[in-house]
C-alpha cells in the first residue's frame, strides 16, 4: 500500500469539531485519522450504492410491472419440455 500523501482539507462549524474531536477520543484515534477514515467509509458506501443502482426508463419499469403480474402463458418450447419430464418421470 503507498503511502499517504495526497492533502484533503475542509472546514467545519466549531461545534462539529469539537463533536469529531470527541468521537475521535473515544475510540483512541487522531482526529486526523478519524475523519479521513469517516470520509473514505461513506466515499465507499455511496460508490457501492451507485453502482448497485441500474436505471431504467419509466416505460420499461411499467411494462416489466405489466408482465409480472400477468398470467403465465407457456411458449410452445416449455410445453415440449414439461411434457418431456412428464413422460420420463416415473410415479409410484
Amino acid at each position: 500500500m503507498a503511502a499517504a500523501s495526497a492533502r484533503l482539507e475542509f472546514r467545519v462549524r466549531p461545534d462539529r469539531k469539537l463533536l469529531i474531536e470527541r468521537a475521535a477520543e473515544l475510540i483512541h484515534e487522531p482526529v486526523s485519522e478519524f475523519a479521513r477514515a469517516a470520509a473514505e467509509e461513506r466515499a465507499d458506501r455511496i460508490i457501492r450504492e451507485h453502482e448497485a443502482t441500474t436505471a431504467v426508463p419509466s416505460e420499461f419499469f411499467d411494462d416489466l410491472l405489466d408482465a409480472l403480474d400477468a398470467p403465465a402463458s407457456p411458449n410452445a418450447a416449455l410445453s415440449r419440455a414439461a411434457q418431456r419430464a412428464r413422460d420420463m418421470v416415473v410415479r409410484d
